[in-house]
């Protein structure tokens, strides 16, 4: 090989390297455009609700302890008897515990961005079995026992949007503002009437809940057995938490999950003491599952995956144009490697702005269509043959639409980008297979 065409090879390797300068700064801009996306969808939650969290409903029984104790006095050395009362609350997770969900999502633009909003339609059930003498082994009558309410946690009550009234035992009762216990933070609880906590008793409930949020919707299963079905129109869903659905069924127009868990898998009565007792909540606050209704892959991933491969389609038409001028023996101009190298990475940019406002696929189509006729009518100036452009436009079109499958595919992404490299690899080899390198440079 000849000095000529060593020194033609280091300027198209430098080439390379300073095409990586605008394909960073575009990739920065992408990741700019992410966050501020993300913000303004943080901004339409905090106006609206967030991501919704459900816990519950725990029975809650207040109650006093009287405590008596013999002391000797200090001075005297006389015995007596001192009383002290504690305060506390006893805790009962549900027997049973029943969801049936169906939700509807929506969109909300603010300028170019859409934010997912959801509202789920819920009938919660189940019931309590309150035990005799509420469970106490001690001497029952030191405790005097306040009225009982039933708490739930709902991690935004701004996304309430239904009167909420509690069947309890035949009964309606009218739900109250506030969880009223530190346990559940944030929601809604429902004073009782008063309870047999003598003999025991079976507790059942039942209540409507509407909820709307953003982004996802998970539930703690309190339950001693739990049942959560929820369907949906969303068709993307991403399942979360620590137990994902026994059964699902998912479909372009949407899906369905059912979960199913008893203590044996959650082990939510040591969890419920760990926090009552050792004010240790985090195996209580963590065990939840759910839906995420964030889009899997959206524009700005895309966008982000395609200028991965961006050095590897610069390379190839690069390696394209190599390999007519040493089997055509056509001269291409550094300068003109140069231009067809910037177009090539202008056609990232044109797919940043134009996703933005257009579906991806027509963005990716139009950016990819624009950028090819255009080298197109370039390289068939630069080859001397309309019909080498048209050949070289054609083969930009083919890996515009092998990248378009690349970015489509969640699963077989990487699969498919090793057979495209290799192919292409086959391809330089069997077109090089008998050509003589080292005569390249020797005069005919």
């Amino acid at each position: 090989m000849n000095r000529n065409l060593a020194i033609k090879l280091g300027v198209i390797g430098v080439l390379i390297m300073l095409l990586m300068i605008p394909l960073l700064l575009i990739g920065g801009m992408v990741s700019d455009r992410q966050a501020l996306r993300d913000g303004v969808l943080a901004d339409i939650a905090r106006s609206s609700s967030a991501a919704q969290a459900l816990t519950g409903p725990l029975l809650v029984v207040p109650y006093r302890k009287t405590v008596r104790e013999w002391k000797t006095h200090e001075k005297t050395a006389e015995r007596y008897l001192e009383e002290r009362e504690y305060r506390g609350r006893l805790y009962f997770l549900p027997e049973r515990f029943e969801l049936n969900g169906h939700i509807a999502t929506e969109q909300r633009s603010r300028g170019i961005y859409q934010a997912r909003l959801y509202h789920s339609d819920n009938q919660i059930s189940g019931h309590f079995q309150l035990p005799a003498q509420y469970g106490i082994s001690e001497d029952y009558a030191d405790y005097r026992f306040e009225p009982a309410f039933l708490s739930v946690g709902i991690s935004d009550i701004r996304g309430i949007e239904n009167d909420l009234k509690l069947r309890f035992n035949g009964t309606e009762l009218a739900f109250a503002a506030g969880s009223a216990d530190r346990l559940l933070s944030s929601g809604v609880h429902a004073p009782l009437p008063a309870l047999d906590g003598v003999n025991g008793q079976r507790l059942d409930f039942a209540f409507d809940l509407k909820l709307q949020g953003t982004a996802q919707l998970s539930v703690t299963p309190l339950g001693r057995e739990t049942l959560v079905q929820l369907s949906s129109d969303w068709p993307h869903p991403s399942f979360i938490g620590e137990f994902l659905p026994v059964t699902r069924e998912v479909s372009a127009t949407g899906f369905s999950a059912r979960w199913q868990t008893s203590f044996f898998a959650t082990n939510f009565a040591e969890a419920l003491d760990d926090c009552v007792s050792r004010d240790d909540c985090r195996a209580f606050n963590s065990r939840e599952f759910g839906v995420s209704f964030v889009d899997p892959v959206d524009q700005y991933l895309k966008t982000d995956r395609a200028i991965k491969y961006a050095l590897l389609f610069i390379a190839l038409t690069f390696a394209g144009f190599f390999l007519f001028e040493v089997l055509k023996r056509l001269a291409v101009h550094p300068v003109q490697y140069g231009l067809v190298g910037l177009a090539l990475a202008l056609f990232y940019l044109l797919l940043l702005s134009l996703s933005e406002h257009l579906p991806f696929a027509t963005a990716y189509g139009v950016a990819a269509s624009v950028c090819v006729a255009l080298l197109g009518v370039y390289l068939a100036g630069v080859l001397h043959s309309a019909v080498r452009g048209g050949v070289f436009a054609a083969s930009l079109a083919a890996l515009y639409a092998l990248l378009y499958g690349l970015l489509s595919a969640e699963d077989y992404a990487l699969l498919m980008g090793s057979l495209l490299v290799f192919g292409l690899l086959a391809g330089v080899m069997l077109l090089t297979r008998k050509l003589d390198w080292y005569a390249l440079g020797k005069p005919a």
